[in-house]
């Protein structure tokens, strides 16, 4: 028996892997946050699944669920909404299955940064301006930031910050950043990025709180910082050059130049 964690992806119900997709066609049980994936990822899983939501569930109904399963010999598929790697409390479950000697897997799935990154129709990193992406939260409810990890500190690298589960703090991320990153610096909020209902609004650390002031959001968003957001005024990447020598495609010669 084994537990399948499962990165579900950002929202559009096909942007789950296929191997996340072939092992919720194999696993008779299948837990899955259902207030942040899609119902429609369901349909993969086999017909007289055990479907259980863990939205209204603690971790201790969660851990029962899986020595349930584990009694009964039955493989799981556990479906996380983004990606395993950051913010899917994903840590904890695996602690108590290490406790109980059950077996698991991660199947990494789509980040929700991407998906935002896609909605914008833009790259976070630029030549000469960012070359680097941090994915950061405030603290809150669930859990504090730990000393020295603050908006502040990273926002003094000048990169690129793609800021999780704060949308309430949007005042606080302003404030913070502006004297850094200057008022005139772009800020992008994507909410529910992929699902259906999927809004974008662009402005700067000058005028983003009256934008979404005038357009409230209550859902999943991520807000975008930096000035990678920037559509124009980069140079382009080497990489491309001609001159520019790599594996794969010599600089070019001209005519007379010795190969």
């Amino acid at each position: 028996m084994t537990v399948h964690f499962i990165g579900a992806g950002p929202g559009a119900a096909d942007l789950i892997t296929l191997r996340g997709r072939d092992l919720l066609a194999r696993c008779p049980v299948c837990l899955f946050a259902g207030s942040i994936v899609p119902p429609a990822l369901l349909a993969h899983c086999p017909p007289g699944a055990r479907i259980v939501d863990t939205a209204p569930l603690s971790l201790d109904e969660i851990e029962a669920e899986y020595l349930a399963a584990e009694a009964q010999g039955l493989e799981v598929a556990r479906l996380h909404s983004g990606d395993l790697s950051v913010f899917s409390a994903v840590a904890e479950q695996i602690r108590r299955l290490r406790r109980h000697g059950i077996a698991y897997t991660l199947t990494p799935g789509v980040p929700a940064f991407a998906a935002a990154a896609a909605a914008l129709g833009q790259e976070l990193t630029l030549p000469e301006v960012a070359q680097s992406v941090v994915l950061t939260r405030v603290s809150g409810r669930a859990s504090a930031m730990p000393a020295g990890e603050n908006l502040a500190a990273f926002g003094a690298t000048g990169a690129t910050l793609a800021v999780h589960l704060a949308i309430h703090a949007l005042g606080r991320i302003v404030a913070e950043l502006a004297p850094l990153y200057g008022a005139d610096c772009p800020v992008a909020v994507v909410v529910r990025a992929s699902w259906p209902d999927e809004r974008v609004l662009r402005g700067t650390l000058g005028d983003i709180e009256a934008q979404v002031a005038a357009e409230p959001i209550e859902r999943t968003a991520l807000v975008l910082v930096g000035r990678a957001l920037a559509e124009d005024g980069f140079r382009d990447s080497a990489l491309y050059d001609p001159d520019y020598r790599r594996r794969f495609r010599p600089a070019r010669t001209q005519a007379g130049d010795r190969p």
